[in-house]
């Protein structure tokens, strides 16, 4: 695996596993991928909520499992070619934007109820996600909620372990946590402000 660019991995790695197939991860047709966007969108709670953001959304599968909680979602992803999959799965829900977006360079701005990492937290070394950690609290609303969903294995390309990286989250003074479990293969940590 190619050393980390700048504090992660290459995106030009994540595009071109995308140009190399429609669905690299299985995103679509894994029963574990499924499982676990589904205790994803249950862990949401069972409320409405107004506005989501969503990083690394990759082809768009999950996305649209949240859209159907959420009036307003935006989902980015470094890949073009993710970005184009996930404009296409979601084109048909008017309330869903897609976006390119190089994190942490190009996170959003604005403020959102619902912030959703899934599978994307242990691609940055520990300087570069604490950045991006400051700036995904800054962008929580008062009563806002992070969500954070990654593997617990190991990976050649990960910069942290999955565990790593929701410890990090559960040490944030800014954040509380509300629901942190460790699940077969991965771990799902719920967060909102203090």
């Amino acid at each position: 695996m190619p050393p980390p660019v700048g504090g992660r991995v290459d995106p030009a790695d994540f595009e071109q596993r995308d140009r190399r197939a429609e669905d690299p991860w299985s995103f679509a047709t894994s029963p574990y991928e499924l499982d676990k966007y589904a205790d994803t969108v249950r862990a949401i709670g069972a409320q409405r909520v107004p506005s989501a953001l969503e990083l690394g959304c990759s082809i768009g599968v999950l996305t649209r499992l949240l859209a159907a909680r959420c009036d307003d979602v935006l989902a980015v992803d470094g890949s073009r070619t993710a970005v184009a999959a996930a404009t296409r799965r979601t084109a048909d829900l008017p309330h869903v934007r897609v976006a390119s977006a190089l994190l942490p360079e190009e996170l959003p701005t604005g403020r959102w109820e619902l912030i959703v990492a899934s599978e994307i937290l242990y691609y940055f070394d520990p300087p570069l996600l604490d950045g991006l950690l400051d700036g995904l609290e800054a962008r929580l609303t008062g009563d806002g909620v992070l969500l954070a969903v990654h593997y617990t294995g190991e990976a050649p390309d990960h910069r942290l372990t999955g565990d790593e990286v929701h410890d990090r989250l559960l040490n944030r003074p800014a954040l509380a946590v509300t629901h942190d479990r460790h699940c077969p293969g991965y771990r799902l940590t719920r967060l909102g402000r203090r």
